[in-house]
């Protein structure tokens, strides 16, 4: 269990990937459970649910890089002279 805590620590976008993923799967599967889809459909289903998990997760975490990598304007202070 303490391996699985640090893993969520250490990677918090592959952890969120692998949930939403889990999640969107499962609603998936619930939700075209009575279509008829043949196997190969069903993989290539599931496989392009994944691809979209993983690319919401990569789009909100361009939020998180963009407030690490901005520069902060209020720790830097600015004489009278210097405007």
């Amino acid at each position: 269990m303490e391996k699985v805590k640090q893993f969520v620590v250490e990677h918090p976008q592959w952890t969120s990937w692998i949930v939403l993923s889990i999640g969107m799967v499962a609603i998936l599967v619930w939700s075209a459970r009575d279509v008829g889809l043949l196997p190969g459909q069903w993989v290539a289903l599931i496989v392009a649910t994944i691809a979209v998990a993983g690319l919401a997760v990569w789009i909100i975490g361009w939020e998180d890089e963009e407030e690490e990598t901005a520069p902060d304007d209020e720790a830097t202070p600015v004489s009278e002279g210097e405007v």
